[in-house]
Protein backbone atom coordinates (compact mmCIF):
# COMPACT_ATOMS: atom_id res chain seq x y z
CA UNK A 1 0.00 0.00 0.00
CA UNK A 2 1.49 3.70 -1.15
CA UNK A 3 1.57 6.01 1.76
CA UNK A 4 -1.14 8.44 -0.50
CA UNK A 5 -3.46 5.09 -0.18
CA UNK A 6 -3.03 4.73 3.72
CA UNK A 7 -3.25 8.30 4.03
CA UNK A 8 -6.72 8.37 2.37
CA UNK A 9 -7.13 4.86 4.28
CA UNK A 10 -6.43 6.78 7.55
CA UNK A 11 -9.40 10.14 6.45
CA UNK A 12 -11.88 7.17 5.37
CA UNK A 13 -11.46 6.61 9.11
CA UNK A 14 -11.24 9.90 11.25
CA UNK A 15 -11.69 12.45 8.04
CA UNK A 16 -9.81 14.61 5.80
CA UNK A 17 -9.52 17.37 7.96
CA UNK A 18 -7.69 15.07 10.98
CA UNK A 19 -4.96 13.67 9.07
CA UNK A 20 -1.74 15.52 9.14
CA UNK A 21 0.69 15.13 6.44
CA UNK A 22 2.35 18.41 5.94
CA UNK A 23 6.03 18.95 7.08
CA UNK A 24 4.93 21.80 9.57
CA UNK A 25 2.24 20.16 10.94
CA UNK A 26 4.28 16.93 11.87
CA UNK A 27 7.90 18.46 13.02
CA UNK A 28 4.84 19.71 15.82
CA UNK A 29 4.95 16.87 16.91
CA UNK A 30 8.85 15.49 16.51
CA UNK A 31 9.34 15.84 20.54
CA UNK A 32 7.65 16.24 23.86
CA UNK A 33 9.26 18.36 26.48
CA UNK A 34 12.31 16.21 26.95
CA UNK A 35 15.06 18.73 28.02
CA UNK A 36 17.51 16.93 25.85
CA UNK A 37 15.39 17.26 22.78
CA UNK A 38 15.15 20.79 23.97
CA UNK A 39 18.77 20.93 23.48
CA UNK A 40 18.78 20.03 20.45
CA UNK A 41 16.29 21.31 18.86
CA UNK A 42 18.41 24.82 19.99
CA UNK A 43 20.57 24.03 17.22
CA UNK A 44 18.18 23.29 14.88
CA UNK A 45 18.33 19.40 15.19
CA UNK A 46 16.13 16.46 16.18
CA UNK A 47 16.00 13.40 18.85
CA UNK A 48 14.31 11.13 16.34
CA UNK A 49 12.15 11.55 13.44
CA UNK A 50 9.43 13.47 12.00
CA UNK A 51 5.60 11.23 12.73
CA UNK A 52 5.02 9.93 9.14
CA UNK A 53 1.63 11.16 9.71
CA UNK A 54 -0.82 12.48 12.70
CA UNK A 55 -4.10 11.00 12.96
CA UNK A 56 -6.85 12.52 15.16
CA UNK A 57 -9.46 9.99 15.84
CA UNK A 58 -12.44 11.43 17.48
CA UNK A 59 -13.83 7.88 19.48
CA UNK A 60 -12.63 4.78 20.96
CA UNK A 61 -13.65 2.47 17.94
CA UNK A 62 -11.70 5.20 15.45
CA UNK A 63 -9.16 4.79 17.46
CA UNK A 64 -9.55 0.81 17.06
CA UNK A 65 -9.86 0.90 13.34
CA UNK A 66 -6.77 3.24 12.98
CA UNK A 67 -4.86 0.72 14.69
CA UNK A 68 -6.20 -2.54 13.53
CA UNK A 69 -5.38 -0.40 9.56
CA UNK A 70 -1.55 0.01 11.18
CA UNK A 71 -1.55 -3.25 12.42
CA UNK A 72 -2.47 -5.02 8.66
CA UNK A 73 0.38 -2.53 7.11
CA UNK A 74 3.12 -3.25 9.99
CA UNK A 75 3.07 0.29 10.68
CA UNK A 76 4.45 1.45 14.28
CA UNK A 77 1.99 3.70 16.11
CA UNK A 78 2.25 6.00 19.24
CA UNK A 79 -0.44 7.91 21.29
CA UNK A 80 0.01 11.14 21.72
CA UNK A 81 -1.47 13.01 24.30
CA UNK A 82 -0.51 17.00 24.65
CA UNK A 83 3.49 15.88 24.78
CA UNK A 84 3.89 17.23 28.05
CA UNK A 85 6.32 14.63 28.94
CA UNK A 86 9.70 15.29 29.94
CA UNK A 87 11.17 12.00 28.73
CA UNK A 88 10.78 11.40 24.87
CA UNK A 89 8.06 9.32 25.37
CA UNK A 90 6.38 10.39 22.41
CA UNK A 91 9.50 10.63 20.07
CA UNK A 92 9.32 8.87 16.40
CA UNK A 93 12.21 6.99 15.61
CA UNK A 94 11.30 5.44 12.27
CA UNK A 95 8.71 7.75 11.44
CA UNK A 96 5.80 6.03 13.33
CA UNK A 97 2.23 6.97 12.98
CA UNK A 98 1.31 9.27 15.76
CA UNK A 99 -2.09 8.86 17.17
CA UNK A 100 -3.42 12.50 18.44
CA UNK A 101 -6.13 11.67 21.55
CA UNK A 102 -6.86 15.10 22.13
CA UNK A 103 -10.55 15.25 20.48
CA UNK A 104 -11.69 12.72 22.85
CA UNK A 105 -12.03 15.04 25.72
CA UNK A 106 -15.37 14.89 27.80
CA UNK A 107 -16.36 13.48 31.03
CA UNK A 108 -18.63 10.74 30.14
CA UNK A 109 -20.07 11.08 33.86
CA UNK A 110 -20.14 11.83 37.55
CA UNK A 111 -21.31 9.25 39.99
CA UNK A 112 -21.25 11.04 43.29
CA UNK A 113 -22.95 7.51 45.02
CA UNK A 114 -19.70 5.42 44.34
CA UNK A 115 -17.48 8.57 44.10
CA UNK A 116 -16.20 8.03 40.59
CA UNK A 117 -15.79 9.96 37.33
CA UNK A 118 -14.95 8.61 33.76
CA UNK A 119 -13.90 10.44 31.57
CA UNK A 120 -12.14 10.15 27.69
CA UNK A 121 -8.37 10.19 27.71
CA UNK A 122 -7.86 13.08 25.77
CA UNK A 123 -9.50 15.33 28.22
CA UNK A 124 -6.80 17.95 28.98
CA UNK A 125 -6.15 17.65 33.02
CA UNK A 126 -7.14 21.41 34.00
CA UNK A 127 -10.51 21.45 32.11
CA UNK A 128 -11.43 17.96 33.58
CA UNK A 129 -9.90 19.05 37.02
CA UNK A 130 -11.97 22.53 36.59
CA UNK A 131 -15.44 20.91 35.98
CA UNK A 132 -14.97 18.55 38.94
CA UNK A 133 -14.55 21.51 41.50
CA UNK A 134 -17.67 23.27 39.58
CA UNK A 135 -19.40 20.36 40.99
CA UNK A 136 -17.79 20.22 44.23
CA UNK A 137 -15.28 17.41 43.39
CA UNK A 138 -11.56 16.88 42.52
CA UNK A 139 -9.73 14.07 40.92
CA UNK A 140 -6.98 14.66 43.44
CA UNK A 141 -4.27 14.71 40.88
CA UNK A 142 -3.01 17.41 40.49
CA UNK A 143 0.67 17.55 38.43
CA UNK A 144 2.74 20.11 37.76
CA UNK A 145 2.10 19.96 33.96
CA UNK A 146 -1.99 20.06 34.71
CA UNK A 147 -2.72 22.83 31.96
CA UNK A 148 -0.63 20.79 29.50
CA UNK A 149 -1.36 17.72 29.93
CA UNK A 150 -4.13 14.62 29.17
CA UNK A 151 -5.71 12.66 31.59
CA UNK A 152 -5.08 9.48 29.57
CA UNK A 153 -1.08 10.96 29.50
CA UNK A 154 -1.17 10.69 33.83
CA UNK A 155 -2.03 7.12 33.64
CA UNK A 156 0.13 6.19 30.50
CA UNK A 157 3.01 7.61 32.46
CA UNK A 158 2.31 6.48 36.01
CA UNK A 159 2.36 9.84 37.01
CA UNK A 160 1.70 11.71 40.13
CA UNK A 161 0.04 14.91 41.25
CA UNK A 162 1.42 17.46 44.03
CA UNK A 163 -1.07 16.18 46.20
CA UNK A 164 0.05 12.60 46.04
CA UNK A 165 0.81 12.26 49.86
CA UNK A 166 -3.10 12.51 50.43
CA UNK A 167 -5.05 10.93 47.59
CA UNK A 168 -2.13 9.19 45.86
CA UNK A 169 -0.41 8.66 42.94
CA UNK A 170 -2.26 7.96 39.14
CA UNK A 171 -2.36 4.28 40.21
CA UNK A 172 -4.08 4.74 43.14
CA UNK A 173 -6.94 7.04 41.68
CA UNK A 174 -7.50 4.59 38.41
CA UNK A 175 -10.46 2.44 39.42
CA UNK A 176 -11.38 0.89 35.80
CA UNK A 177 -10.32 1.64 32.23
CA UNK A 178 -10.80 0.74 28.52
CA UNK A 179 -7.63 0.28 25.91
CA UNK A 180 -7.17 -0.69 22.18
CA UNK A 181 -4.47 -3.63 21.89
CA UNK A 182 -1.73 -4.11 19.45
CA UNK A 183 -4.50 -6.53 17.28
CA UNK A 184 -7.32 -3.93 17.97
CA UNK A 185 -9.30 -5.78 20.75
CA UNK A 186 -10.76 -3.68 23.51
CA UNK A 187 -9.61 -4.37 26.84
CA UNK A 188 -11.76 -2.99 29.56
CA UNK A 189 -11.00 -3.54 33.51
CA UNK A 190 -14.61 -3.24 35.34
CA UNK A 191 -14.34 0.09 38.15
CA UNK A 192 -14.47 -2.48 41.08
CA UNK A 193 -13.46 -1.76 44.72
CA UNK A 194 -11.20 -4.31 44.75
CA UNK A 195 -10.64 -8.01 43.54
CA UNK A 196 -8.63 -11.56 44.19
CA UNK A 197 -8.97 -12.37 40.67
CA UNK A 198 -5.28 -12.91 39.86
CA UNK A 199 -2.63 -9.79 38.96
CA UNK A 200 -3.98 -6.90 38.36
CA UNK A 201 -4.68 -6.20 34.68
CA UNK A 202 -5.25 -2.31 35.64
CA UNK A 203 -1.73 -2.37 36.93
CA UNK A 204 -0.03 -3.56 33.59
CA UNK A 205 -2.00 -1.15 31.63
CA UNK A 206 -1.48 2.13 33.85
CA UNK A 207 2.24 2.54 33.00
CA UNK A 208 2.50 1.22 30.14
CA UNK A 209 2.93 4.42 28.29
CA UNK A 210 1.63 3.46 24.82
CA UNK A 211 3.60 0.25 24.47
CA UNK A 212 1.44 -2.15 25.13
CA UNK A 213 -2.57 -0.78 24.70
CA UNK A 214 -3.71 3.24 23.89
CA UNK A 215 -5.92 3.85 26.87
CA UNK A 216 -9.09 5.03 25.40
CA UNK A 217 -11.32 5.86 29.01
CA UNK A 218 -10.29 6.15 32.61
CA UNK A 219 -12.81 5.98 35.70
CA UNK A 220 -11.00 7.54 38.38
CA UNK A 221 -11.67 8.21 41.77
CA UNK A 222 -13.89 10.94 43.30
CA UNK A 223 -13.51 13.36 46.25
CA UNK A 224 -15.34 16.01 47.71
CA UNK A 225 -13.18 19.22 47.66
CA UNK A 226 -12.09 19.48 51.78
CA UNK A 227 -13.83 21.86 53.82
CA UNK A 228 -11.09 23.18 55.75
CA UNK A 229 -7.31 23.68 55.58
CA UNK A 230 -4.17 24.77 56.82
CA UNK A 231 -1.06 26.01 55.45
CA UNK A 232 2.18 25.45 58.19
CA UNK A 233 5.45 26.70 57.51
CA UNK A 234 8.56 25.39 59.36
CA UNK A 235 12.63 26.32 59.21
CA UNK A 236 14.76 23.46 60.58
CA UNK A 237 17.80 22.93 61.13
CA UNK A 238 18.89 20.94 59.11
CA UNK A 239 17.80 18.35 56.15
CA UNK A 240 17.72 14.95 58.29
CA UNK A 241 15.44 16.50 60.87
CA UNK A 242 13.07 17.73 58.12
CA UNK A 243 13.28 14.01 56.10
CA UNK A 244 12.45 12.77 60.14
CA UNK A 245 9.53 15.51 60.17
CA UNK A 246 8.15 14.37 56.89
CA UNK A 247 8.45 10.59 58.30
CA UNK A 248 6.92 11.28 61.41
CA UNK A 249 4.11 12.99 59.77
CA UNK A 250 3.60 9.83 57.58
CA UNK A 251 3.91 6.93 59.97
CA UNK A 252 1.55 8.19 62.00
CA UNK A 253 -1.01 8.03 59.87
CA UNK A 254 -1.90 11.45 59.00
CA UNK A 255 -3.08 12.51 55.49
CA UNK A 256 -1.73 15.79 54.83
CA UNK A 257 -2.59 17.44 50.95
CA UNK A 258 1.12 18.59 50.41
CA UNK A 259 4.42 17.97 51.74
CA UNK A 260 7.46 19.98 50.53
CA UNK A 261 10.86 20.06 52.08
CA UNK A 262 13.56 22.00 50.54
CA UNK A 263 17.35 21.24 50.95
CA UNK A 264 19.58 24.84 51.74
CA UNK A 265 19.74 25.90 48.00
CA UNK A 266 16.01 25.58 46.95
CA UNK A 267 15.62 27.50 50.42
CA UNK A 268 17.80 30.11 50.26
CA UNK A 269 16.21 31.23 46.89
CA UNK A 270 12.58 30.97 48.40
CA UNK A 271 12.86 32.41 51.68
CA UNK A 272 14.82 35.72 51.20
CA UNK A 273 13.61 38.59 54.12
CA UNK A 274 12.71 35.51 56.54
CA UNK A 275 14.89 35.60 59.65
CA UNK A 276 14.29 32.38 60.71
CA UNK A 277 15.72 30.53 57.88
CA UNK A 278 19.07 32.20 58.98
CA UNK A 279 19.74 29.78 61.64
CA UNK A 280 17.46 27.06 60.24
CA UNK A 281 18.44 26.64 56.45
CA UNK A 282 15.83 24.26 55.70
CA UNK A 283 12.47 24.96 55.05
CA UNK A 284 9.06 22.53 55.41
CA UNK A 285 5.73 23.25 54.10
CA UNK A 286 2.69 21.13 55.53
CA UNK A 287 -1.16 21.34 53.87
CA UNK A 288 -3.86 19.51 55.79
CA UNK A 289 -7.46 19.68 54.61
CA UNK A 290 -10.72 18.01 54.92
CA UNK A 291 -12.94 18.10 58.02
CA UNK A 292 -12.54 20.99 60.54
CA UNK A 293 -11.90 18.86 63.58
CA UNK A 294 -9.47 16.38 61.72
CA UNK A 295 -7.72 19.72 60.28
CA UNK A 296 -7.30 20.86 63.53
CA UNK A 297 -6.07 18.02 65.46
CA UNK A 298 -3.66 16.88 62.81
CA UNK A 299 -2.33 20.51 62.94
CA UNK A 300 -1.69 20.35 66.47
CA UNK A 301 0.27 17.08 66.00
CA UNK A 302 2.39 18.34 63.10
CA UNK A 303 3.31 21.61 65.46
CA UNK A 304 4.35 19.13 68.05
CA UNK A 305 6.31 16.61 65.98
CA UNK A 306 8.12 19.70 64.49
CA UNK A 307 9.00 21.53 67.93
CA UNK A 308 10.78 18.13 69.04
CA UNK A 309 12.24 18.22 65.91
CA UNK A 310 14.33 21.59 66.45
CA UNK A 311 11.68 23.75 63.80
CA UNK A 312 10.42 26.87 64.53
CA UNK A 313 7.12 28.03 62.70
CA UNK A 314 7.38 30.63 59.97
CA UNK A 315 5.04 32.61 57.50
CA UNK A 316 4.02 31.00 54.45
CA UNK A 317 5.01 33.45 51.97
CA UNK A 318 7.07 31.06 50.22
CA UNK A 319 4.38 28.52 49.80
CA UNK A 320 1.57 31.02 49.28
CA UNK A 321 3.54 31.66 46.16
CA UNK A 322 4.98 28.38 44.86
CA UNK A 323 1.51 27.07 44.93
CA UNK A 324 0.15 31.03 43.22
CA UNK A 325 2.87 29.77 40.28
CA UNK A 326 3.07 25.70 40.61
CA UNK A 327 1.53 24.53 36.96
CA UNK A 328 4.68 27.21 35.74
CA UNK A 329 7.86 24.98 34.19
CA UNK A 330 10.77 26.78 35.72
CA UNK A 331 13.29 24.35 33.60
CA UNK A 332 11.66 25.71 30.92
CA UNK A 333 12.60 29.23 31.87
CA UNK A 334 16.32 27.97 32.57
CA UNK A 335 16.30 26.27 29.25
CA UNK A 336 14.91 29.41 27.13
CA UNK A 337 17.94 31.08 28.28
CA UNK A 338 20.52 28.98 27.11
CA UNK A 339 21.36 26.52 29.97
CA UNK A 340 21.38 23.73 30.10
CA UNK A 341 18.64 22.60 33.15
CA UNK A 342 16.79 18.95 33.78
CA UNK A 343 14.80 17.51 36.48
CA UNK A 344 15.23 13.95 37.87
CA UNK A 345 12.94 12.64 40.24
CA UNK A 346 13.87 9.56 41.84
CA UNK A 347 12.45 7.48 44.82
CA UNK A 348 13.95 5.71 48.00
CA UNK A 349 13.44 4.54 51.17
CA UNK A 350 13.42 6.53 54.47
CA UNK A 351 16.65 5.08 55.74
CA UNK A 352 18.93 5.93 52.60
CA UNK A 353 17.11 9.10 52.26
CA UNK A 354 20.10 11.31 53.24
CA UNK A 355 23.00 8.95 52.26
CA UNK A 356 21.53 9.46 48.54
CA UNK A 357 21.26 13.21 48.40
CA UNK A 358 24.57 13.41 49.94
CA UNK A 359 26.32 11.04 47.91
CA UNK A 360 25.17 12.99 44.66
CA UNK A 361 25.69 16.68 46.11
CA UNK A 362 29.71 15.64 46.19
CA UNK A 363 29.99 14.02 43.06
CA UNK A 364 28.21 16.66 41.01
CA UNK A 365 31.33 19.08 40.90
CA UNK A 366 33.77 16.29 39.58
CA UNK A 367 31.39 16.35 36.60
CA UNK A 368 31.53 20.35 36.19
CA UNK A 369 32.64 22.88 39.16
CA UNK A 370 29.61 25.30 37.79
CA UNK A 371 27.43 22.44 37.52
CA UNK A 372 23.92 23.42 39.72
CA UNK A 373 23.04 20.32 42.19
CA UNK A 374 20.01 21.35 44.50
CA UNK A 375 16.78 18.68 45.56
CA UNK A 376 13.35 18.89 47.15
CA UNK A 377 11.15 15.81 48.58
CA UNK A 378 7.43 16.99 47.85
CA UNK A 379 5.86 13.46 47.49
CA UNK A 380 6.41 11.03 51.15
CA UNK A 381 4.77 7.87 51.55
CA UNK A 382 5.16 6.10 55.12
CA UNK A 383 7.76 3.99 53.64
CA UNK A 384 9.90 6.80 51.44
CA UNK A 385 10.44 9.91 49.66
CA UNK A 386 10.54 11.24 46.54
CA UNK A 387 14.06 13.04 46.01
CA UNK A 388 13.09 15.77 42.83
CA UNK A 389 16.79 16.78 42.33
CA UNK A 390 17.70 20.11 39.50
CA UNK A 391 20.85 19.58 37.18
CA UNK A 392 22.29 22.69 35.67
CA UNK A 393 25.02 23.23 33.41
CA UNK A 394 25.85 27.24 32.52
CA UNK A 395 25.30 28.38 28.83
CA UNK A 396 28.54 26.28 26.69
CA UNK A 397 28.77 25.04 23.00
CA UNK A 398 26.34 22.24 22.89
CA UNK A 399 28.99 19.61 22.00
CA UNK A 400 30.42 20.30 25.67
CA UNK A 401 27.06 20.00 27.25
CA UNK A 402 25.60 16.79 26.27
CA UNK A 403 28.36 14.36 27.05
CA UNK A 404 28.65 16.74 31.01
CA UNK A 405 24.60 16.16 30.73
CA UNK A 406 24.82 12.25 30.09
CA UNK A 407 27.30 11.96 32.98
CA UNK A 408 24.96 13.55 35.35
CA UNK A 409 22.56 11.15 34.15
CA UNK A 410 24.44 8.48 34.45
CA UNK A 411 25.44 9.24 38.40
CA UNK A 412 22.33 10.41 39.47
CA UNK A 413 20.31 7.33 38.15
CA UNK A 414 23.19 5.04 39.06
CA UNK A 415 23.42 6.35 42.67
CA UNK A 416 19.83 6.17 42.91
CA UNK A 417 20.26 2.12 42.10
CA UNK A 418 23.12 1.92 44.29
CA UNK A 419 21.10 3.47 47.21
CA UNK A 420 18.52 0.75 46.46
CA UNK A 421 16.06 3.72 45.10
CA UNK A 422 14.05 3.18 42.02
CA UNK A 423 15.52 5.61 39.11
CA UNK A 424 11.43 7.21 38.51
CA UNK A 425 8.91 8.65 40.57
CA UNK A 426 6.38 10.17 38.13
CA UNK A 427 7.60 11.33 35.18
CA UNK A 428 7.89 7.63 33.52
CA UNK A 429 10.53 6.42 31.51
CA UNK A 430 9.73 7.02 27.60
CA UNK A 431 13.05 7.32 25.62
CA UNK A 432 15.74 8.62 28.25
CA UNK A 433 15.96 5.86 31.35
CA UNK A 434 15.42 3.37 28.59
CA UNK A 435 19.44 2.37 29.81
CA UNK A 436 18.35 1.78 33.68
CA UNK A 437 15.43 -0.31 33.02
CA UNK A 438 17.26 -3.68 33.42
CA UNK A 439 18.96 -2.44 36.92
CA UNK A 440 15.88 -1.36 37.71
CA UNK A 441 13.53 -4.27 37.38
CA UNK A 442 16.08 -7.12 36.64
CA UNK A 443 14.34 -10.12 36.03
CA UNK A 444 11.18 -8.08 36.14
CA UNK A 445 11.97 -6.66 32.61
CA UNK A 446 12.33 -9.74 31.12
CA UNK A 447 8.92 -10.51 32.37
CA UNK A 448 7.99 -7.65 30.43
CA UNK A 449 9.71 -8.09 27.29
CA UNK A 450 7.26 -11.12 27.45
CA UNK A 451 4.51 -9.32 28.06
CA UNK A 452 5.34 -7.09 25.15
CA UNK A 453 6.15 -10.41 22.47
CA UNK A 454 2.94 -11.97 23.39
CA UNK A 455 0.60 -8.90 23.45
CA UNK A 456 2.58 -6.99 20.51
CA UNK A 457 4.78 -9.56 18.18
CA UNK A 458 4.71 -7.16 15.08
CA UNK A 459 6.34 -4.56 18.00
CA UNK A 460 3.98 -1.56 16.72
CA UNK A 461 3.04 0.39 19.42
CA UNK A 462 5.59 2.90 20.47
CA UNK A 463 8.19 0.59 20.11
CA UNK A 464 11.82 1.61 21.57
CA UNK A 465 10.35 2.99 24.56
CA UNK A 466 10.44 2.06 28.28
CA UNK A 467 13.41 -0.08 27.91
CA UNK A 468 11.94 -2.04 24.95
CA UNK A 469 13.50 -3.50 21.85
CA UNK A 470 13.05 -0.95 18.71
CA UNK A 471 12.44 -2.05 15.38
CA UNK A 472 14.83 -2.90 12.74
CA UNK A 473 16.02 0.30 11.17
CA UNK A 474 14.79 3.12 13.37
CA UNK A 475 17.31 5.88 14.71
CA UNK A 476 19.67 5.30 18.05
CA UNK A 477 18.76 8.36 19.93
CA UNK A 478 22.16 7.42 22.57
CA UNK A 479 24.87 7.53 19.77
CA UNK A 480 25.13 11.30 20.35
CA UNK A 481 23.98 11.21 24.20
CA UNK A 482 26.39 8.72 25.25
CA UNK A 483 29.20 8.75 23.05
CA UNK A 484 32.09 10.72 24.47
CA UNK A 485 29.85 10.54 28.14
Amino acid sequence: MSSETRVAEFAKIVGAQNVLTAEDDRRRYAHDKLPYANFRARAGALVGTLPGVVVRPGTAAEVQQVVQLAAEAGLPVIPYGSGSGVLGGTIPLGEEVLIDMQRMDRILSVDPENALVTVEAGMNGELFEEALNKQGYTAGHLPQSLTISTVGGWAACRGGGQESSRYGKIEDIVVGLKAVLPDGRILEVRPLPKRATGPSIRDLIVGNEGTLAIITELTLRLWKLPEAEEVLAFALPDRPAALGLARRIMQAGLHPRIVRLYDEKETASRTEGIDAYRERPVMANIVLCGEPGLVAAEAALVRSFAGEAGAVETETRPFDEWRAHRYKSISQQWQEKGFYNDTIEVTVNWSRAAALYDAIRAAVPAIHPDAHFSAHWSHVYPEGVCQYMTIRLPQMPQDEALPLHARLWELLEGETLAHGGSIAHHHGTGLFRGPWMDGELGVGMDVLRAVKDALDPQNIFNPGKLGLPPRAGAIDPYRDRMDHA
